[in-house]
Order: structure tokens, then sequence, then C-alpha cells
């Protein structure tokens, strides 16, 4: 009843080469390859309710298949923004250690995820991996060493800003800040462009990978970085038809978004059973941050939503299916962060890692296949000291050991200390109600308690909801948590946000978000290769006077 989309093989038939077709059927045979495949899906802003296993009222049956027979991460930490977890997820290392430890990348800004780190793809190519990628990138894109196909990616189909029409794939970042962000390698992708729903485009794409790669000679990382279910709130119309009894116009157009990833998720896993991959192959699911609940979005119970330290802000849905998990059909419940698929997906992969990575992330593998303890003990959420300061912080409240209006946030063990200001702070019910309803219950869980405050101190194990806070009542963990924020805060390099460039516009790039910035180096190579182009030309059109000189003279003295 809810597959929308043509049968696999009819929507297949378009898009696999005859080329690899004829050399596959020769290897079915073949010895598999010794490194599994990995398919990484990064989803966008859905929230930790927003999955049928989680209790929603979105129904995902495909998505609970894949965890059901897969273990559940069920104590997995992302970050609260989008450029954050992805930074995270690329480099294996905490924001202050990139220098990204404030807000997201802002298209306007000539900023990107620093060259000098090394990337996951990177690693994986040398390990001898084919590498692609496959949807939103937004880590950077001001000049052109920052793509994905100059990051460790052998191709790139998709867009580099943060969000974007659905359908035209257009942005706007302010007035007259408007252009096109659908792009195939490093160029625009126009020819590409059907005009179609972003969840089916990647997903096709995604899957036209898979059909013309040969998985028996090389193993394959697929990042499929989903624009769904970020807003604006766009979908199919059949799709609504569903969840006709949400009165929520933005709950309603949310679970819609949510199903049809559901159905891209599907069709996705076919693919890899049809063409050879699915007996060796990783899929990892994972969010990039919670739900946002002014967009759709339910994080219920857990407080705060997205762009919060809360649990509701960086608490993931999450879970990794594959044949190859010892343990399958179970829950971990060990500590998981974004940083940790770096070294587990590089090891796994028969990789190396090299002692200058400086990684933050653990291999977490055996404690996700085999039920084993995590060796992560502790996760440094991040401290931004930029961020607005808590108006009542100050270095008396953090017992001279840390400013408490600085913004920061750290587990450690079953323990969680969050200073400065997180974030919104409430416990939103999922919005399945009408407006009038959800005012009603939502003013009954507003926070009045805990204004002025600039310290919070939670047992995350016993009050998964943060609603005890324990700061007086154990001073001790405070000051000893304080002191980890400061032994961390030595270790981080100054913040990289630099300010708006007039010259990102994309009216000055053909009405393409692409590439603006040259540095000087790029810029004097420019000028020298102009003035060389300038020379030539310019020698050339006197050697062409000088032949037509010539002529001249000849065709006068025959003319005598």
């Amino acid at each position: 009843m809810f597959l929308r989309w043509p049968p696999v093989p009819l929507l297949l038939s378009f898009i696999v080469s005859p080329a690899w077709s004829v050399h596959n059927r020769g290897d079915e045979f073949e010895q598999p390859i010794s490194q599994p495949h990995i398919v990484f899906i990064l989803v966008d802003d859905q929230g930790f309710r927003d999955v049928g296993y989680h209790g929603s009222e979105i129904k995902t049956p495909n998505i609970d298949w894949l965890a059901a027979q897969g273990v559940k991460l069920e104590n997995y930490y992302v970050q609260p923004l989008c450029s954050p977890s992805r930074s995270q997820l690329m480099t294996g290392r905490y924001q202050i250690h990139t220098g990204l430890q404030h807000s997201i990348i802002r298209a306007t800004q000539p900023n990107c995820l620093p060259l000098e780190n090394v990337t996951l793809p990177q690693k994986l190519k040398e390990a001898g991996y084919s590498t692609h990628m496959v949807g939103k990138w937004h880590l950077g894109f001001y000049k052109r060493g920052c793509l994905p196909t100059q990051r460790g990616f052998d191709t790139f189909f998709g867009s580099l800003l943060g969000s974007g029409d659905y359908y035209s794939h257009y942005k706007c970042e302010g007035p007259g800040m408007c252009g096109y962000d659908l792009y195939e390698g490093e160029e625009a992708a126009w020819e590409q462009d059907r005009g179609l729903y972003s969840t089916v485009m990647f997903t096709r794409k995604a899957v036209s990978i898979l059909a013309n790669h040969n998985p028996h000679r090389q193993p394959l990382f697929l990042y499929l970085a989903y624009q769904a279910v970020h807003s604006p709130l766009q979908v199919p119309a059949h799709y609504l038809e569903r969840y006709k009894g949400i009165p929520n116009p933005h709950r309603r157009k949310y679970a819609a978004m949510v199903s049809c990833l559901d159905e891209a998720i599907h069709n996705l896993t076919q693919a890899l059973k049809r063409f050879g991959y699915y007996d060796n192959t990783v899929i990892v699911y994972s969010t990039d941050n919670g739900g946002q609940p002014l967009a759709g979005g339910s994080n219920w119970p857990l407080r705060g939503s997205k762009a919060t330290y809360w649990e509701g802000g960086i608490r993931g849905v999450g879970f990794v299916h594959s044949p190859l998990l010892v343990k399958k059909g179970s829950k971990c419940r060990s500590l998981v962060h974004i940083t940790d698929w770096f070294p587990t997906l590089v090891t796994l992969g028969g990789g190396t890692l090299d002692e200058d990575l400086n990684l933050d992330g653990y291999d977490v593998w055996e404690a996700i296949s085999e039920g084993r303890p995590s060796p992560r003990l502790d996760i440094l959420h991040n401290i931004d000291p930029i961020y607005v300061k808590a108006k009542n912080g100050s270095w008396k409240a953090g017992y001279g050991l840390w400013n408490t209006a600085i913004q920061a946030a750290l587990r450690v063990g079953h323990w969680k200390l969050l200073t400065g200001v997180p974030g919104y702070s409430d416990w939103v019910p999922p919005q399945t109600f009408s407006n009038q309803r959800l005012t009603t219950r939502h003013h009954n869980e507003r926070v009045r308690w805990d204004r002025g405050k600039s310290v919070w101190l939670f047992n995350i194990t016993a009050d998964p909801y943060e609603r005890v806070d324990l700061s007086q009542r154990y001073p001790h963990i405070v000051k000893k948590m304080l002191m980890r924020l400061v032994q961390y805060n030595k270790t981080a390099v100054p913040v990289r946000y630099p300010t708006k460039d007039l010259r990102s516009n994309p009216q000055y790039n053909g009405g393409v978000w692409g590439p603006w910035y040259k540095d000087e180096k790029q810029q004097r190579e420019e000028e020298e290769e102009k003035g060389y182009n300038n020379l030539f030309m310019s020698h050339l059109g006197k050697r062409r006077w000088k032949n037509k000189s010539k002529n001249k003279k000849f065709k006068r003295k025959a003319e005598h």
C-alpha cells in the first residue's frame, strides 16, 4: 500500500550501463572482496521521536525493519546543527579542534572545513575504496579546494548549501542573494536537473552509482546525505493522504516527508540486494541533529530542540544494519558519538589511522557489533566562546575555574554539565494536535524555575529528560567537570567565523552558488597567465601584421 515509486527493476532500467551488466554476469562466481562496502545515510533534522520504533505516529516500516534486524544506537549523540555534525563525521574531530565551534558555515562566508584536516573519504580512498557522495554537503565552498571532489570523493551529485527548494533547487540567502544549488562534480547540474523532488532524485542517483560499480572488484563508500526532512516543508501531494488525521499542517507535511524518505530507504536497500552488495555491506543510519518543532519535528519526551545542547538537540536517531554484525536485533546502550564513525569505518575498511590525525573519535565497532563496552567514556558536546553570553554567568558561579557565561556542554559517564545559554529549553509534545490544544499543553511544559541560571548538572542515565538539576546537590561533581572543560579548552583553536563576502552573490557567478574566492597566489597566477596570453596574442598579432606586409610587397612586385 505504501510503495508509490515504480518497482525497482523499472526504476533502474534506464540507469544500468550495458558495459557493467555484461562484465558483472561474468563476476557472479568470483570470491567476494574482503573489505565491506559502506553506505552512510545522513538524514537532516529528523527528531528523536520521528521514527516508528521510537513510538511515533509517523509510519516508517522500512527504517524500522532495518533497525530491528541491525543494532539500534540508543545512547548516540550528534551535534545540534548541520555543519558541526558533518564536520565531525568527516574528520573525527571535535569542533574546538577545527575552528568550527560557532553556528554553521553560511553560504556567503569565505569559510569551509579546514583543508589541513584529512577526511573520511580520503582515508577510505587510500584503503582502495571508490568514494561517492550524493546529497547535502554544507561544509563550505568559497574556493574550489573546499568542494567534495577535492576532499576525497571521486564523484559528487547534490547541493552545497544547507537548504533550498526541493524541486527547483534554488536558495535565497537574502534580498538579491538567490541562486541555483545543484551540482554534478564541480559544475552546476543544469542538464541533469529534471525538477525532481530531491529525496527521489538523490535516491535515483545513489542507485545509479550502485548499478554502475562492480561490487566484486572494489569496495564502495557511498555517503548519502539527504536534504530531507529539513525545511522548507515540501512533499509530493500523495504522501499527505495517509496523514489526513493530523490537524497541525506543519506536522502533517513533515510526517509525509518522513514517509517519502522511508520509501527511499526501501528502494536503496532493494538496489543493494539486486546488484550484489547487501551481504557484504555495512549500512549506517544517522540524523545530523534534533528535530525542529516549529517545522513539524518532535524530540518528545526529550528536552529542547535543534540548535540547543539539551538532549532534544543532540541525542540522535541512529542504527547500524549489516549481515556482518555479530549481535543482530540488539540495542547498543554504550556511549557513541558522531566523531566515532571516522576511526570505526576506516578501521573496518582496512585503512590506517596515523597518530598525527589527532582524532577525538573512537573505534566503536566491537561495542556495536558484539555488545562489548565502548571505549568512549565522555563527549565534549562543544565550547562556543562567541555565542551570546549568559547574563548571570560568572567566574564565581564556576568556582573560579570557568566563566559560566560561556556556552559549553560536556558529558562524562552518567553526568552531563551545561554552562552559559544552552538554548530553547522547553519540552515540546508531538504536534499531532490542533494549534489550540497544542498551545495549552505546551504551556504546561514551559520552564519557569531556572531562569537566571548558568550551570546545570544532570544524571542522564537516571534522568534522560533533564527534569532534575543536581548542580546544587553535587558541587564536587560540577567542579570536576568544569576542570575537564578547562582541559579541553586549552586544546581549542581560534574560531573560524568570517564576515559576509559580497563576492559570494550568485549574480556574479552565472546565477549559481559556487566558489568565488581567489587567494593571492591564485590571483597572481591568473594575472600572470593573463599577461602571458596577452603577450602571446600581441606577438601573434605582430607576426600576422609582418606576414601581411610581406604578402603586400610580394603582390606589388608580381604586379610590376
